[in-house]
């Protein structure tokens, strides 16, 4: 542990929180390290949702790290690509949305469900709510979609709670970050979507 300004904060918990800030400025920036950060960034909180008690966050970094591997072949070309060339942004169809809200739904009452009697979350509906919308988002990142920002505007000041509440500072201020380029990000994608 290390203090600043008057906090206890762990050397992971600040070590995942600077990888986080170049994952997101590499994802707003669409950019080729986004999904190599992505995957370092997701081993580090496995680590550290899994010790904070938040598991069904846990489990979805354990989610993200699969889904970082899936989103480097799709956003080179090399799978879902009639000519294997670098997708660029786009938007997602509105056949999509139903789906991506209804699993929304499912996921975070299967969540809530789960971890309601798991008995081991502190925060049963905000740990499940924030994994259902992260784990849509990640799908939607990989599709390289500029809507997958909206997942994470509401993601973001949920998991800044989590995070205080569980003395995970530096995290809680890397997602008020976050949330900032949540905003440039959907005005950043859209534009070079059309």
């Amino acid at each position: 542990m290390i203090s600043i300004f008057g906090f206890q904060i762990s050397v992971i918990d600040l070590i995942g929180a600077i990888i986080g800030l170049f994952y997101v400025v590499s994802e707003y920036r669409a950019g080729r390290w986004f999904w190599p950060l992505c995957l370092l960034m997701s081993a580090f909180y496995i680590y550290i949702d899994f010790s904070s008690g938040y598991y069904a966050n846990g489990s979805i970094c354990i989610y993200n790290f699969i889904m970082s591997i899936y989103g480097i072949l799709v956003w080179r070309g090399l799978i879902q690509s009639k000519d294997k060339t670098e997708r660029p942004i786009g938007s997602c169809p509105r056949r999509y949305v139903p789906w991506l809200l209804l699993s929304v739904v499912l996921l975070t009452c299967f969540m809530w469900w789960l971890l309601r009697h798991l008995g081991e979350s502190q925060y049963p509906m905000l740990d499940g709510f924030s994994s259902a919308l992260s784990i849509v988002g990640m799908w939607m990142v990989a599709q390289k979609w500029w809507q997958q920002w909206f997942c994470w505007l509401i993601v973001e000041p949920i998991m800044v709670v989590l995070f205080w509440l569980s003395g995970n500072y530096a995290s809680a201020v890397l997602y008020v970050v976050y949330e900032v380029f949540c905003i440039l990000g959907i005005y950043s994608w859209y534009r070079r979507s059309k």
